[in-house]
């Protein structure tokens, strides 16, 4: 993927301390851009930022504290953030997804643990950030199971039916819909921030899933990635290609092999509910209740 020069310009990379997210900061970082990364394990972070390092010796990084599960973790990352210099690049990439456990888990605020970390704490630190991302490029990292979810009004929080699977599917689905959102806000509203989104299709030798990898520890995952899925460095190409697009309107990137799963990064359809207006103003509207309160 070839980016343009980002020399002097500074990209925040969330979930950057391994995979999907590392290589997408590894490629940003290539291209000349400072990072600002925020790692919930600053352990992993300082590993993260050795391995960029080591690739690039006199990359810029800055490493900063988030637990997207936590929003008073989000805002103090958004104080800080909004002292400092115009953020040119912002990549929602951050994500759980706890396959393999079956209990409903609940952050310290009191949501379900997939729709807060995935949706409901990029939903406010975008919207903390809005100052200083004047003429960013901000590009949202939705997944492949957003194109099969469907939003449970009724049952945001997975409080009725749970499933770890269902629960991750409409928290990305709700993340998607926000970006479409951000991107007519912002133009109606001459915020300046060009919005993306995209999806790196399937991953399997990723951190994702933990509970699952601790039983595949033999090697398994890795093999079923080259025969199914996509390398972190091949998932981290929609994310850089939509970088490299700077699209004017909100354009959709991932896989281009079918069903989308691998291949080379291209601009894609949108998934059908990522494009609902009606749906989308809603998801900001309830977000917004869910974070005042």
């Amino acid at each position: 993927m070839t980016l343009p020069d980002l020399a002097g310009s500074h990209a925040l990379v969330t979930g950057a301390s391994d995979g999907i997210g590392r290589q997408i900061a590894l490629g940003l970082a290539r291209a000349g851009a400072d990072l600002i990364l925020p790692v919930r394990n600053r352990e992993k972070g300082e590993r993260a930022v050795a391995s960029i390092r080591a690739s690039i010796p006199d990359a810029g990084i800055q490493l900063c504290d988030l637990d997207l599960s936590r929003l008073g973790s989000v805002r103090d990352l958004a104080e800080q953030l909004r002292d400092g210099p115009t953020i040119d690049v912002f990549v929602a990439n951050a994500g759980i997804v706890s396959l393999g456990d079956p209990t409903r888990h609940v952050s310290e605020d009191g949501f379900e643990l997939h729709f807060q970390t995935n949706f409901l704490g990029h939903f406010v630190l975008t919207l903390a950030l809005l100052p200083v991302l004047a003429n960013s490029r901000v590009v949202v990292q939705c997944s492949y199971a957003a194109r099969f979810a469907r939003i449970d009004w009724d049952d945001l929080q997975s409080e009725h039916r749970y499933s770890a699977m269902r629960a991750y599917a409409m928290s990305k689905l709700a993340l998607g819909l926000f970006a479409y959102e951000l991107s007519r806000r912002s133009a109606a509203n001459g915020w300046g921030a060009r919005v993306s989104v995209c999806h790196p299709g399937i991953a399997p030798d990723t951190g994702i899933g933990p509970l699952i990898r601790e039983r595949a520890s033999d090697g398994t995952l890795a093999a079923l990635a080259r025969r199914l899925g996509n390398t972190p460095a091949e998932a981290a190409q929609p994310a850089l290609l939509a970088v490299a697009m700077d699209a004017g309107g909100c354009e959709f990137y991932g896989p281009s092999g079918p069903p989308g799963f691998s291949g080379p990064a291209r601009n894609r359809r949108p998934y059908r509910h990522l494009t609902d207006r009606a749906a989308a103003t809603r998801m900001w509207e309830r977000a917004e209740e869910f974070t005042v309160a």
